[in-house]
């Protein structure tokens, strides 16, 4: 019966690929319609997205075999789901980031902060915490994740060696003294057991020995073998100590490891290319409620993210705080703490800082275009005032949208040259040889002279800031065909009339509270995305969500603006989000570690989210009423 079970279970895979289909076939061969087919489609893309059987990618593209061959919509139709403004926009996102990475400003711009907030406790991991969500706002969560762990475990590490290193010095001056009881030596005179005699005529011999059988070779002075010096045993005060050290640090690590997997994750929200649930609901919205005004764009989405991810931020800060490093505010904070320590441990961080040279010209470009990038992002339709697309090309249809800047910036990186463009400047090697910001006006003054390159050496042009090359091997090419798959549900759900399906029978909700359903239901999100994708929950979610707002009329983003938030607070189980898998394979963590923080930081996240829907949320995007461009039933086919 075990061999049985186990041979089941390592072809789970399989089964679930073959059974699935069959099991839920007399759907649309019983009830038949439309509805029933579309359904039949959603009902299986959803379990094999959730048991990952297949790639997510892969069963994302279940719609473009399925919907044709059952009647529910042409495959043209179904194809240009894939490639969407908001894809466009994703794109244009994710090149910036590659970008950032391929050059390291990330790293840079992180150890700048911490150099700036230093190494206390507290400090230290509100450092980590706020580096790690600021660079997951801009580039992906598991990137930002994958670089501050090694960082931190490094500065944790040296301040645990440099406290073992004091805690040494202290027990030695003690035995060098005779100031403990029971040594055996007279207080005030020198421990002769520790003079090491003429250390400079000791010289180690391993005659015809490799590193690897150096350990049984005894040292010799003066061509005679030396004993081995005998072991001196741990006294069981310094035992005490150690085990005490070791315990305080292995618990600093986890909060420290926990704190910078769940700030990557509570960043991403704050912007709308942070993660790709934010772009999914955008794509969504614009989907099912064409006539919207661009309701979501970069600017209206941190004005409401950002304030409620610095509040999430703040509470996990306190909360992680409580649960790792104690109540003492003086120690946390490094008030009357050993100042050596905390030196050698800010030398890390420095040392790490210098490895990374002067600001390169690349880097100086790349942060100029981010900057850029931003700004036309903010000022395209700020809501306050016309903006500048408005002016200049949106004046009868919105011709300009956020994808179309993303794109114009992120093209750019394939034209701005990587090096300020000099000749001979470039190795032949292929690496780019990084010039000092600093030595720029100096080339540009000694650029006759930089010419004059000896006969016969190969002169080459400087590359630019990103080739594809870089760009294939970073891209995640998977979650566009994984968001597409999402747009295309949406799209054949209420081409089939199975939104309307669902919105009549949803229709006796109307009787319950506003703020009561969007509780339960960002409850629900939260909790399913635990042990599913947050990709395919806003995927399978959202579309039922609008149905079920048009049908109690309800405005559409008082419940999915917080399930799709939500959909990002998977806190409490490694697989939940690749930051949480790595976090947990450095080996520190427990399962129940995770899920004990993770519980209570879910509950924070769904209560802090909805306060934000009902303050400034309700403000800024009108929720207490039913907008007039939700009021469709059916999309027109284009």
């Amino acid at each position: 019966m075990v061999v049985c079970l186990t041979g089941l279970w390592r072809y789970r895979n399989y089964l679930v690929i073959f059974l699935t289909p069959l099991l839920i076939l007399p759907l649309p061969i019983i009830v038949g319609g439309p509805e029933a087919s579309c359904g039949y489609v959603i009902i299986l893309t959803a379990v094999y997205w959730c048991t990952e059987c297949m790639p997510l990618a892969v069963t994302g593209l279940l719609p473009v075999i399925l919907f044709p061959m059952m009647g529910i919509m042409e495959s043209s139709e179904v194809c240009t789901q894939y490639m969407k403004d908001s894809n466009m926009l994703f794109v244009g996102g994710l090149l910036m980031a590659t970008a950032v990475e391929h050059w390291n400003l990330h790293k840079r711009i992180a150890l700048r902060v911490l150099l700036l907030v230093g190494v206390k406790p507290a400090l230290l991991m509100m450092g980590f915490m706020g580096t790690t969500a600021f660079l997951s706002m801009w580039i992906g969560n598991t990137a930002s994740t994958a670089m501050m762990l090694p960082i931190s475990n490094a500065v944790l590490k040296q301040l645990c060696d440099t406290e073992a290193q004091a805690e040494e010095r202290e027990m030695d001056l003690i035995s060098l003294r005779g100031a403990g009881p029971g040594t055996g030596i007279p207080k005030g005179q020198d421990n002769q057991a520790f003079d090491m005699g003429d250390k400079e005529n000791i010289i180690t011999i391993y005659d015809g020995c490799t590193t690897e059988c150096t350990k049984d070779v005894k040292p010799m002075k003066n061509g005679i073998q030396l004993e081995p010096e005998p072991k001196v045993e741990e006294s069981p005060e310094a035992r005490e100590r150690r085990l005490k050290r070791e315990a305080k640090y292995l618990k600093l690590d986890k909060g420290m490891s926990l704190s910078v997997c769940y700030a990557a994750s509570i960043g991403g929200t704050a912007t709308l290319t942070g993660t790709a649930p934010n772009l999914i609901l955008k794509g969504q919205v614009d989907e099912l409620f064409p006539g919207n005004g661009d309701i979501i764009n970069f600017a209206s989405w941190f004005g409401f993210s950002f304030p409620n991810m610095v509040l999430m931020l703040i509470i996990s800060w306190l909360w992680l705080q409580f649960m790792y490093l104690g109540c003492n505010m003086k120690k946390l904070f490094g008030c009357g703490t050993n100042k050596d320590g905390d030196k050698e441990a800010y030398g890390v961080i420095k040392n790490e800082y210098k490895k990374l040279g002067s600001v390169s010209f690349a880097e100086g470009c790349i942060l100029v275009l981010f900057v850029l990038l931003v700004l036309l992002w903010f000022t395209r339709e700020p809501g306050f005032m016309p903006g500048w697309a408005a002016v200049l090309f949106n004046k009868d249809k919105p011709y300009v949208t956020d994808g179309t800047v993303a794109m114009l910036m992120s093209t750019l990186f394939f034209v701005i040259p990587s090096q300020l463009p000099r000749c001979g400047g470039y190795s032949e090697d292929g690496v780019p040889r990084i010039e000092p910001i600093r030595t720029v006006i100096v080339n540009l003054v000694s650029l006759p002279s930089v010419c004059l390159v000896p006969v016969g050496k190969p002169l080459k042009a400087p590359p630019t800031l990103l080739n594809w090359d870089v760009v294939h091997k970073k891209m995640p090419w998977n979650i566009l065909l994984l968001v597409g798959g999402g747009f295309a549900l949406a799209r054949g759900s209420e081409t089939s009339g199975l939104s309307q399906w669902l919105g009549e029978s949803l229709a006796p909700l109307q009787s319950i509270p506003p703020v009561a359903i969007s509780f339960l239901l960002s409850l629900l999100i939260a909790t399913f995305t635990e042990c599913s994708s947050n990709v395919a929950t806003t995927t399978l979610f959202l579309p039922i969500l609008a149905s079920m707002a048009v049908a109690i009329k309800l405005h559409p983003l008082y419940v999915m603006l917080p399930c799709t938030i939500c959909a990002s607070l998977a806190f409490m189980l490694p697989v939940a989000t690749p930051p949480n898998a790595i976090a947990f394979s450095y080996g520190n963590l427990k399962v129940m570690d995770m899920a004990k923080a993770g519980f209570v930081l879910n509950i924070i996240g769904v209560i802090t989210i909805n306060i934000a829907l009902n303050t400034w949320g309700t403000a800024m995007f009108n929720l207490n009423t039913f907008p007039d461009w939700a009021n469709v039933t059916t999309i027109p086919t284009p």
